[in-house]
């Protein structure tokens, strides 16, 4: 599985991006998928995943959505009310199961970063 990450870019605080991670070589409709950002001089944080629930890091909670749309093989993370202490690279990754983790180093397949950058 390839997947391939977009739609970072700099917004003001209060704006709303959404990222798009697309996957090809196989289909991802049976995957649990997780978002992952990493911000300068920190340590990864594990911020979504859709499986068989879905998963929110308490500080994106309310704000941010993880959706998929298998007929497009693509999962979405919609942020709203993106804060300055969102911007960081987030990256993209795909389990074999169906069951989702929130430990990075269970997921198989991972996209390029995308930087997202919010402004005060």
């Amino acid at each position: 599985v390839q997947l391939q990450a977009s739609g970072g870019g700099l917004v003001q605080a209060g704006g709303s991006l959404r990222l798009s991670c697309a996957a090809s070589g196989r289909t991802i409709s049976t995957n649990a998928m997780g978002w992952v950002r990493q911000a300068p001089g920190k340590e990864r944080q594990f911020v979504a995943a859709i499986g068989e629930r879905t998963y929110y890091a308490d500080s994106v909670k309310g704000r941010f959505t993880i959706s998929r749309d298998n007929a497009k093989n693509t999962v979405y993370l919609q942020m709203n009310s993106l804060k300055p202490e969102d911007t960081a690279v987030y990256y993209c990754a795909a389990r074999k199961t169906w069951v989702l983790s929130t430990n990075e180093e269970r997921y198989d397949y991972w996209g390029q970063g995308t930087q997202v950058t919010v402004s005060s």
